[in-house]
């Protein structure tokens, strides 16, 4: 055992900002807000108190600190939508160390509006939640305390302008996006070229969920051009009323130099599985592999790359509607020693930790 993780959550809180009499129409603007803090103690002993740098979120050991603080404000009526999200914490400290100035601060800033009057169809531009993934920077919606390595090396933000389409029953979502690159607020300066993305979700049923998401572009100057392929694919399935399952595969290409026709290439496989023990517990269990051989998305400077598996358990109890106290222990098993402790490689890396979540 070589870590131990405490962190106190504190969900959305969403009322409209206006009081409603009866028959009143409800306000089109909610504000909400979200306070995630938390305690790691990595065994591993990190020197700089910084968690391997593979990891974004609760990434700071051995102290008391805010993993994701954020205030948001929405407004939609049937034909316009808007979202303001800012935030502080280490989770944008270490996520979003690219972006300039207030930009760091910046969780969602996006506007939309409604193209039919009869379809469900918008075009929304600005700053987003990442079209990739099933794991998002809310705690609160995730099945885990920490996020897989999968999400944590995936963009969890984008910006640029996408259109989407929602089929009346509800069961097909479709989007294309233009972007600003990988993860970017800003494009990289030197680059003239926007990428792309596409999101395709299935539902056939409220048991099932499967998606689809790609992405195609560059994170380099025009100068070292070097194109990237990308594709997601997730299902999340409630087998039964108490026992579900989430499982996602990631895959990659890189170009290995510009203009180069051979590639790089990484790819990871998540699985999830999760058990309502009673109306107030529940346990999941996760298994994870990453393997990015030639350091496209994760460098390590090693003879076989970025190769490693993860295991994590963890226990939710509902204290109250409102209340969730978590807890959750992880390892990290890698070919090559990719770790650190005492100043020497290691090939293990393992934390426990906990959590405590409110929503009001």
């Amino acid at each position: 055992m070589k870590y131990f993780s405490l962190s106190i959550a504190i969900f959305y809180l969403s009322f409209p900002v206006f009081a409603q009499e009866a028959g009143d129409k409800p306000s089109p603007l909610t504000i909400s807000g979200y306070l995630e803090t938390y305690y790691i103690y990595d065994f591993n002993k990190p020197a700089d108190n910084t968690r391997p740098s593979f990891i974004y979120s609760f990434n700071r050991h051995n102290e008391v600190n805010l993993n994701l603080g954020m205030i948001r404000a929405s407004y939609t009526t049937e034909k316009v939508r808007a979202n303001l999200g800012l935030m502080a914490g280490t989770y944008p400290n270490a996520n979003l160390a690219s972006e300039p100035g207030v930009l760091k601060n910046i969780y969602e800033a996006n506007t939309g509006v409604k193209l039919s009057a009869n379809k469900n169809l918008w075009i929304d531009a600005g700053i987003f939640s990442a079209h990739i993934g099933f794991e998002s920077a809310i705690g609160k919606d995730c099945w885990n305390l920490t996020r897989s390595i999968l999400a944590d090396n995936t963009p969890y933000y984008e910006a640029g302008a996408k259109l989407s389409y929602t089929t009346d029953n509800g069961k097909w979502f479709l989007s294309a996006l233009v972007l600003n690159g990988w993860q970017r607020m800003q494009r990289v300066r030197g680059n003239s070229l926007p990428s792309f993305g596409t999101q395709i979700t299935f539902k056939p049923s409220s048991a099932i969920t499967l998606n689809s998401s790609s992405f195609i572009g560059t994170d380099k100057p025009d100068s070292a051009r070097q194109m990237r392929y990308f594709h997601n694919f997730y299902g999340i399935f409630q087998v039964t009323e108490k026992f579900a399952i989430t499982a996602g595969f990631d895959y990659g290409i890189e170009q290995k130099a510009p203009e180069a026709s051979h590639y790089n290439s990484w790819y990871s496989p998540v699985l999830i599985a999760r058990y309502t023990i009673t109306a107030k517990v529940t346990a999941a269990l996760r298994g994870e592999y990453y393997n990015d051989k030639s350091g496209v998305i994760i460098y390590t400077a090693t003879p076989h790359g970025f190769r490693t598996t993860g295991v994590s358990f963890n226990m939710d109890y509902l204290i109250a509607d409102n209340v969730l106290w978590r807890t959750e222990i992880r390892n990290f098993t890698g070919k090559d020693a990719t770790f650190v402790k005492d100043n020497r490689a290691v090939k293990t890396d393992t934390f426990v930790g906990t959590s405590l979540a409110i929503s009001f």
